[in-house]
């Protein structure tokens, strides 16, 4: 509880600086597109802060969303694949993907991290192979008869109408009912005990009579398959996308976010509500940053900076904890 009000209090001093710093970035059009960023980054960091609570960790969430926006945009626009169809095979990549992960972490019992950088590579170059440059507007040209379907997901997906005009923010609603989702798992069923267990003391978790390969495989597919989700959110929301640029990044964004909403990098802790205020972080800093005409260069610093010190209050809390017991 203590983390959540600290996060908690760092978005309403961030908001009141993003206020401060220009009136504009209160007015409803702001907000609402700001709302729409952080509910596609949360969309990822559930899906990694789930494997953090496990004990392990996802570097491969930014090239395995890019990699979902690339082949998404080249299934419809190159194999003529109709637009649900789509983003269902791209999903089924993304659970691929996480499944792989979890094998290779599981039964050749490789480490995460190395196992998830090679991915981080891997995925990056295959979207560089599949193909360059992808567009909503290059894939209804080919194939005008997408149109209506993809502006139907795109309403109802990202909340934008036909004319690209945001109407709701469709991604913060997305990623709060796909919290409530984890949330109901990860505190009102046996597999999120399970989780907890296993990032807490695998070993114990074994004793007690936990399939630890299996739930931990579970998650890395949950990871992926949420971060293909977001390569489709990525593809519908902006008009054109690179191989070389399109997610680039994310896996940090993520992981920052599970660890402000207080995801232990040790394993064994982390709340649902927590995974959605630390991924709203973030985003309003990269947006008072461009309100305040400082440089982009400075995010990274920034990105680094936070994350840093969210592991030293992580250190210092379990530090903490175990004095107290």
């Amino acid at each position: 509880m203590t983390r959540i009000l600290g996060v908690l209090g760092l978005l309403v001093v961030l908001y009141a600086a993003l206020a401060e710093s220009n009136p504009a970035a209160t007015s409803t059009r702001s907000l609402t597109s700001l709302a729409n960023i952080q509910g596609r980054y949360g969309v990822v960091t559930l899906g990694a802060a789930l494997v953090i609570i496990t004990g392990g960790i996802d570097l491969s969430v930014g090239s395995v969303v890019g990699c979902a926006t690339i082949l998404f945009g080249v299934l419809m626009t190159d194999y003529g694949v109709p637009p649900p169809a789509a983003a269902a095979l791209v999903l089924l990549f993304g659970a691929t993907v996480g499944l792989v992960n979890g094998l290779l972490v599981t039964k050749l019992k490789l480490q995460p991290f190395l196992v998830t950088l090679c991915g981080m590579f891997i995925f990056r170059g295959a979207a560089r192979m599949i193909g360059s440059v992808v567009g909503a507007q290059s894939v209804t040209e080919v194939h005008p008869e997408f149109a209506p379907a993809l502006d139907a997901m795109t309403y109802y997906l990202v909340g934008k109408d036909e004319k690209g005009a945001l109407v709701f923010p469709a991604m913060f609603a997305l990623l709060l009912v796909l919290a409530a989702v984890v949330g109901f798992f990860l505190h009102r069923t046996a597999y999120g005990r399970y989780w907890y267990a296993i990032g807490y003391n695998e070993q114990a978790a074994r004793y007690a009579g936990v399939n630890v390969d299996r739930h931990r495989a579970a998650v890395y597919v949950i990871c992926s398959t949420l971060a293909a989700l977001g390569g489709i959110l990525l593809f519908l929301d902006i008009n054109t996308h690179q191989a070389d640029t399109a997610g680039a990044g994310l896996e940090l964004y993520a992981i920052l976010g599970a660890v402000l909403g207080g995801c232990s990098l040790r394993g064994g802790e982390g709340t649902a509500v927590g995974m959605v205020l630390g991924a709203m972080v973030l985003p309003v800093i990269e947006k008072l940053v461009n309100f305040r005409g400082e440089k982009s260069t400075v995010i990274p610093v920034v990105i680094g900076t936070t994350l840093l010190i969210g592991t030293i209050v992580d250190e210092l809390i379990r530090r903490r904890s175990r004095l107290n017991r």
